[in-house]
């Protein structure tokens, strides 16, 4: 527990807490200050607001209240039906625009309406639908465009007969943990989970197990974009009042760890729920009655007070940007491909927009990642990304644009890997291989170059008899897959076509930069002919 030195309380003026927004309470501690804030009238209103849940990059807001719906509502200032509302925050005047009603495509008039998660990226939303008996499910809507989906029954096999009340999706989509009062749990209602197998196929629900839950209740359960940080309330481990917030992170040698209340000022002796968090560490939102009758939105920033807050931050990158179309640069809907190289595994399938092109995805330190993107009618892009254990937060933007399958279009393969001075492929290159495989087969017309290309460190013969041997070894590959020969050419240019000049290498500051320039300069080419 961190020593508190100076608690600075800043209580708001007489009135709704919703009525302007202010600092709550502020506690600084040895390595970190963390402020509580009410959103204010953009967002909480006098009536109930709660189950906050962001985008990974914290510009957008769904929540649910309780505020009036109907003119009878209205005229007696009643509560409503739950209804999920909407808000993105305008960074050039720093604070969130007016809370909008979703449309009645997710807010059913006829059903209570909760939003309970939204995928990283904003365009997959989990909504709890129930009547007024209590008799609900969980559903799930995709943002087309600008447009919100009719919700359906979510696709894992999550609802039963028991209550499942709210969920979070895991960065690579393959994972949902929910919560349920079904039998088998441990007490009331418990923290599960459920993830998909290799062939695409949900398994069975787990039970997280007597680390996380508790005997009595477990509550507004939260994955945090690192895929390790869980999130919940808890009646149980102790909590000092009604639900407190906890956290707990898994390792794969011992699992989850034992719960750590967040203590003081963020647990209270009221209900405290629906904890969320960015992906870079610094902003938090939740749920809390405090000493208020109705419940209200929080915003909660933590400020690294030391380099040991800063060692602290989460270990994961957020990679964001546009696909577009390269001669017209009209946005593209493409589907997106992540693979661990290391393990040559599909971790997740993600999409961009299909009117903005954008994407977003969470990637967790500690691998190596390949990354497809690819659409009708285009030639795929390939792009690689590295992100070492001790990698905190940063944001990744590459801007994408794909090239129609035509004479003359080239990309770079870069997820084709040789060992240093050789030029048998190395085994993280068989997805990027396949792919090249696949758009062969899918294309029976296609004829293409493979060409390699070094850096201007050896002699010239050397890089040219070098380059020439890793692009005939992809070639191989190919025709061993069963590509005719008379379909695919090779050819190496050794280094006489870098990318980067080594004049331009030598004007760089530091010598990291100087071969992160060479490495580019080594590569892999494929050309359509």
């Amino acid at each position: 527990m961190m020593k508190n030195r100076l608690i600075a309380l800043c209580c708001l003026t007489a009135g709704n807490l919703c009525a302007q927004p202010g600092k709550l309470i502020i506690r600084e501690y040895d390595s970190l200050r963390i402020e509580i804030e009410a959103l204010g009238t953009s967002v909480n209103s006098p009536f109930n607001d709660y189950a906050p849940v962001i985008t990974a990059d914290g510009f957008e807001l769904f929540f649910t209240s309780r505020r009036p719906a109907t003119e009878r509502e209205i005229k007696k200032k009643s509560e409503g039906k739950e209804r999920v509302f909407y808000s993105n925050f305008d960074y050039t005047a720093l604070k969130w625009l007016d809370a909008e009603a979703l449309p009645e495509v997710i807010n059913n008039p006829n059903r209570f309406n909760s939003a309970v998660a939204v995928s990283n990226d904003g365009q997959r939303l989990l909504i709890y639908q129930d009547d007024q008996y209590g008799n609900g499910d969980i559903y799930e809507s995709f943002l087309k465009g600008s447009f919100w989906s009719s919700p359906l029954p979510i696709s894992a096999p999550i609802n039963t007969e028991a209550h499942e009340s709210s969920a979070s999706i895991a960065p690579n989509g393959q994972t949902i943990y929910f919560v349920s009062d079904r039998e088998g749990g441990r007490g009331k209602r418990d923290i599960w989970s459920i993830s998909k197998n290799s062939a695409g196929e949900w398994e069975a629900p787990k039970n997280l197990g007597r680390t996380i839950n508790s005997t009595d209740d477990e509550e507004s359960v939260f994955i945090h974009p690192d895929g390790r940080t869980l999130y919940f309330s808890s009646r149980g481990h102790e909590s000092t009042g009604g639900f407190d917030v906890y956290r707990s992170v898994w390792s794969e040698q011992d699992g989850w760890s034992e719960p750590e209340n967040l203590g003081d000022p963020i647990n209270t002796a009221g209900d405290d729920l629906f904890f969320v968090m960015t992906a870079d560490g610094t902003q938090a939102y939740y749920a809390s009655s405090r000493d208020e009758d109705s419940k209200n939105l929080y915003s909660i920033r933590f400020t690294p007070l030391s380099k040991k807050s800063v060692a602290e931050q989460p270990k994961v990158s957020l990679l964001k940007g546009t696909i577009f179309d390269e001669a017209t640069k009209q946005p593209i809907a493409a589907v997106i491909e992540v693979f661990d190289n290391d393990k040559n595994e599909l971790i997740g399938t993600f999409n961009s927009n299909d009117e903005s092109g954008k994407f977003l995805i969470s990637l967790p330190s500690g691998k190596n990642y390949g990354i497809a993107v690819s659409a009708p009618d285009y030639l795929f892009h390939s792009e690689n990304i590295t992100l070492s254990d001790t990698s905190t937060f940063q944001q990744i933007t590459r801007d994408i644009s794909l090239q129609k399958l035509t004479t003359g279009t080239k990309i770079i393969l870069k997820n084709i890997f040789f060992d240093y001075s050789l030029y048998s492929l190395k085994p993280a290159s068989t997805v990027e291989l396949e792919r090249v495989h696949k758009l062969m087969n899918e294309n029976p017309g296609l004829r293409i170059e493979i060409s390699g290309h070094t850096d201007t460190q050896g002699s010239p013969v050397y890089n040219q008899q070098l380059s020439e041997n890793r692009a005939k070894s992809v070639v191989d590959y190919l025709i061993a897959a069963g590509i005719d020969k008379s379909r695919l050419t090779y050819k190496g240019y050794g280094e006489t076509q870098p990318i980067i000049t080594d004049a331009e290498i030598a004007k760089m500051s530091t010598k990291a930069l100087q071969d992160e320039a060479h490495a580019q300069n080594r590569r892999t080419e494929f050309k359509v002919l």
